[in-house]
């Protein structure tokens, strides 16, 4: 059943800014996203589910000049790897990852589809995911997160008995020569507050990340509703952990004079009172760093805000329940850093008063 045309919770949100005239991208039931044409209150036509592709643009062009195309996708041959993603997005494996990965998982299934969909999947080998997975060495991210989500479905094909084994068993991640997100510096942090003061919604945006510590798509909806007896409950869209965070001093008084709206679903909210994308959100506030002059992000201050707790002694185990990390693996990495600095204070001590 075709969704209805109105401003249906299921409407995705993140699409509208980046579709041409009349075109709209809808969620189905089954976390499922598929594009139409609709001129005004004429009739509603669906366009192929692979945005982007040369496909989706002549399915547009030509319903934008009232021509007849396919209401349809054609059915997705039985044994094709376009058959196996389809089969995929219905299983448990696909609805027990977070929306934040089904999301992320999408664009690389509409990339795969196109390139190689109407190929059989019982033919693709370790060989070919390698080669798969080399066509984007120069950007390593993008090609372990393409090995990733073609491990999961292939993994869940095992399960399914659809394949005998995975054929991404064994092709390794590549390397990522990088030390992530600049972290902010306290200088850095106090050049960015002495060029937004308190009251704008920069300095907000600022606050949100530096004080509560949640990732850019967790703050951009961080709202009222989402504070409870001076504490922060809010399920991250990452790992799905419910995480519980004091209101700082500092972050509750910058909310306080900040102005937003009643109404408003979100701290820092668009005119109508709804929060931001992630990805606004993030611009915006690499936009008001730039007029800072700093290099900084917003999970940059994510960074230099588990710094400060692992120097005033917070654990590993602490650093989990503020970040939400599911492991304790990144919260030592901050611990370790204030210890090193503790115990190299300490020696300089020793040194100095002879002890």
């Amino acid at each position: 059943m075709i969704p209805p045309e109105t401003d249906s919770p299921r409407v995705n949100a993140e699409m509208r800014n980046k579709l041409p005239l009349y075109a709209r991208c809808e969620t189905t039931r089954h976390d499922r996203q598929c594009y139409y044409f609709r001129r005004g209150k004429g009739a509603r036509v669906r366009l192929p589910d692979e945005f982007g592709t040369n496909e989706w643009w002549t399915a547009y062009k030509a319903a934008l000049a009232g021509e007849t195309i396919p209401t349809r996708n054609p059915k997705a041959a039985l044994g094709s790897l376009r058959w196996l993603i389809d089969q995929y997005r219905g299983s448990g494996a696909w609805l027990g990852l977070s929306m934040a990965t089904r999301r992320s998982r999408e664009n690389i299934f509409r990339r795969v589809i196109a390139k190689a969909g109407d190929e059989a999947f019982a033919d693709i080998s370790r060989a070919t995911i390698a080669r798969a997975r080399d066509k984007q060495s120069a950007t390593p991210f993008a090609a372990n997160d393409f090995l990733k989500a073609m491990r999961a479905v292939f993994k869940w094909a095992v399960e399914a008995e659809h394949v005998a084994s995975n054929p991404c068993d064994g092709v390794k991640m590549l390397t990522r020569e990088t030390t992530g997100f600049h972290a902010w510096t306290e200088d850095e942090a106090a050049q960015f507050e002495r060029r937004w003061s308190v009251g704008t919604k920069e300095c907000l945006m600022f606050a949100i990340a530096l004080y509560s510590g949640l990732r850019r798509g967790d703050a951009a909806r961080l709202g009222r509703q989402h504070i409870r007896s001076g504490v922060i409950e809010i399920v991250t869209e990452k790992t799905g952990a419910k995480v519980y965070i004091p209101v700082r001093r500092e972050l509750r008084a910058i909310i306080d004079a900040t102005p937003t709206p009643s109404n408003a679903l979100a701290f820092v909210a668009q005119p109508n009172g709804k929060p931001y994308t992630k990805e606004s959100w993030g611009n915006m506030f690499k936009d008001a760093c730039a007029a800072a002059g700093v290099p900084g992000s917003a999970h940059g201050l994510r960074k230099l805000g588990a710094t400060r707790l692992a120097n005033a002694g917070a654990t590993s185990h602490e650093l989990q329940a503020v970040f939400g990390w599911e492991s304790a693996r990144m919260a030592e990495v901050y611990t370790r850093e204030a210890d090193r600095a503790r115990l190299a204070r300490q020696a300089i001590d020793k040194l100095e008063t002879g002890t």
